[in-house]
């Protein structure tokens, strides 16, 4: 599972979702699915992101084991 701080580096830095979503060059919605965690960005949106950010991409994104049911 692909988890993100989206959400966290924006809040932080202050920045609107309307700021952040024109600037990385999506939709609001778009940016709003992936915060709560609905959507994957593509690469080049995840980079777009991290270099909004000034930030290396494992910063903002973590690949997180999920144990399958047995």
């Amino acid at each position: 599972m692909l988890i993100n701080r989206v959400r966290e580096y924006r809040v932080v830095r202050d920045i609107t979702q309307r700021e952040l979503a024109a600037a990385v060059l999506i939709t609001r919605q778009s940016l709003i699915a992936i915060e709560k965690q609905k959507f994957n960005p593509s690469l080049e949106l995840a980079l777009r992101l991290c270099k909004f950010f000034d930030c290396k991409v494992e910063d903002l994104f973590e690949l997180v084991d999920v144990e399958e049911d047995k």
